[in-house]
Formats: structure tokens, C-alpha cells, sequence
């Protein structure tokens, strides 16, 4: 008897820390109003998960939406699907393969040809924990796609994100950078499969890489003073999308279901896991705000020095522009 007893006891406080965390997390929704008539906003990423909510919501408040998307036919699902949800008929889906950097500039190539006008490049579409692989041009896939497939993106649109101003760029990065004390240049494209090629050390591969996000984004913020693009860095919290698909698939299959459930009532969805990134593409108190680290929809303090280290990003710009062939 006080066997069942106990077991509903636990299952109630269970239940109620549950509702009041589900409640916590309604309090960081994005709050503006405005509408993006007449701007242009581009995702990468955007054909589901955070991506596509975030994609979603900017094409309901009438923004033209581009799409960019390395699976073809999930694009264009997505595209449709957005089209017929936000009544806005004015959304592109372009083929862009973050893993390979002739698809990137051949992708930048058409956005610089038919769009006059980018007013919000949102960098999000990233990969988490795969098998061990490089690129089509050599680098570790986290580092290839998370950081460097949009370090060189950016680059290659940066000008006309000038000729647009005032115009922002926003950069999905994890809270799970803390996990790095430092920036490890030595392995930061590392070729070795061994070493990457289990669970610790994918971690480690993907903890470096959004802590790249970060200090790339602030040294572009550096890079930008004195103009009206503004670049800031977030993190959207735990989010259940199919970005972690690769951890769960290691679990034993009996397993899966009850993780699933878990994450879904402890987790944000990705529509609520989209909420920063659609504050920071259009939140009015944003507008001059430039560097930042965003959490919740509320500007956070970064957790470790390395993250601050002004010479480190430098140093990383540097060895970026040298990898993906910026002169």
C-alpha cells in the first residue's frame, strides 16, 4: 500500500515540476509586434526544426522569405507548406549544401544576382553528433558546416547586408559552448577519425563549433561598428528537433520511446525553441544592439573567458578566411 502510495506522490510532484517548467518557458516568448513588409529574410536550415518555425512565423508577418535548404525535395515541401499556412505567396526555396563551399558560392552567386536587397541573414541550419566525416572540401563536419559553411556565407553576402542596412545578422549557436575552456586550433579541423570517431569526442567536435558561432559572431560585431548591421549570437535552449537524431539512434531501440517522451514534456518545442531567433531578426530594442549573446529573448552574459577573448576571435577570423579561400 504505501508502495503505491509513494509511487503517486512522486508522480504528482513529477507532474507539477513539469507544469511549472512548461510554464517557465512560456514567459520567453518573442514579444514585438512588427511586421517585415518589404524586407527580405533569408534561413538556412529552414525546411524543419527551428529553421522552418522561425522561417514560419517571419513569413506571417508578410517578410519574403528565402529558404536555403540542402535536400531539395524537404525544401520545397517546406516552401509549400509555408505558403499555404502564412498566406504569404513570396517565399524562395534555393538549394544551399553548407558542406561544400563551391555550393555555398555558387548559392551566394544567385542570391547576389536576383535579390537587391537582404535585409536578415539568419545562420541556423547545423548538424550534431553524426558518424565521424569530413566535407567535400576536407573539414570536420561540425566545424565544415556549423561555423565555416556560414563564416564564408557571410562573407560572400556581406556587402549587400551593407547596401541593406539597417540590416542584422543572426547566428544560432548552443549553450553547450561552455563545455570548452579553450579554442583548440591545433584540432580545429582535425582529419583523424580515430579521434572523432566516439561519442566524447563528437561532443567536444560540437561544443568547439558553437563556440565558434560566438566568436565569430563578435568579431564580426567588431568588424561592423560604425555601420547599421548588427550582428548578435543565441542560443535557443534544449530544443527537441531532429538535430540530436544521431544520439538517439544509439540508444537501445526498447529505450527510444520513453527519451522521446521525456524530451517532449521537458524540452521546448521547436516552435518555442525558435522564439529568440525570431526576436533577434525583428525585435525593435534590437535594432542597435550588436554582439550579443542572446538567451530567452533576453541579452545573457557569456559563462567563459575564452568566449570573451578578443584575440581569439581574431586569431580565428584569420585562420577562417584561410580556410574557406577569402583573401
Amino acid at each position: 500500500m504505501w508502495g503505491s502510495v509513494a509511487i503517486v506522490l512522486v508522480s504528482a510532484v513529477v507532474m507539477l515540476l513539469v507544469v511549472k517548467h512548461r510554464t517557465s518557458l512560456k514567459k520567453h516568448m518573442c514579444q514585438s509586434k512588427a511586421h517585415l513588409k518589404g524586407k527580405t529574410v533569408l534561413v538556412t536550415g529552414a525546411n524543419c526544426g527551428i529553421g522552418y518555425e522561425t522561417a514560419l512565423e517571419l513569413a506571417k508577418r508578410q517578410a519574403r522569405v528565402i529558404l536555403a535548404c540542402r535536400n531539395i525535395e524537404n525544401g520545397e515541401q517546406a516552401a509549400v507548406k509555408i505558403r499555404q499556412k502564412s498566406g504569404n505567396q513570396d517565399i524562395i526555396f534555393l538549394q544551399l549544401d553548407l558542406e561544400s563551399m563551391v555550393s555555398i558560392r555558387l548559392f551566394a552567386e544567385k542570391i547576389l544576382e536576383f535579390e537587391p536587397h537582404i535585409d536578415v541573414l539568419l545562420n541556423n541550419a547545423g548538424v550534431m553528433y553524426p558518424e565521424y566525416c569530413a566535407t567535400e572540401d576536407g573539414f570536420e563536419l561540425h566545424m565544415g558546416v556549423n561555423h565555416l559553411g556560414h563564416f564564408l556565407l557571410t562573407n560572400l553576402l556581406l556587402e549587400r547586408l551593407k547596401e541593406s542596412q539597417p540590416s542584422r545578422i543572426v547566428t544560432v549557436s548552443s549553450l553547450l559552448y561552455k563545455n570548452c575552456d579553450q579554442f583548440d586550433f591545433d584540432n580545429m579541423n582535425s582529419k583523424s577519425e580515430a579521434r572523432l570517431s566516439t561519442q566524447p569526442n563528437r561532443h567536444v567536435a560540437y561544443c568547439q563549433s558553437k563556440l565558434a558561432n560566438i566568436l565569430f559572431t563578435r568579431e564580426l560585431a567588431r568588424r561592423l561598428s560604425g555601420t547599421r548591421v548588427t550582428a548578435n549570437v543565441l542560443s535557443p535552449g534544449m530544443v527537441q528537433t531532429r538535430l540530436g537524431r544521431h544520439s538517439l539512434r544509439k540508444l537501445p531501440f526498447a529505450l527510444q520511446p520513453l527519451v522521446y517522451v521525456v524530451l517532449s514534456l521537458l524540452f521546448k518545442t521547436p516552435w518555442e525553441g525558435a522564439q529568440t531567433s525570431i526576436h533577434c531578426a525583428l525585435a525593435e530594442e534590437m535594432e542597435e544592439v550588436s554582439g550579443a549573446f542572446v538567451r530567452d529573448c533576453q541579452q545573457a552574459q557569456l559563462l567563459t573567458d575564452v568566449s570573451k577573448d578578443e584575440h581569439v576571435a581574431r586569431k580565428l577570423w584569420d585562420v577562417s578566411c584561410r580556410l574557406v579561400g577569402i583573401v
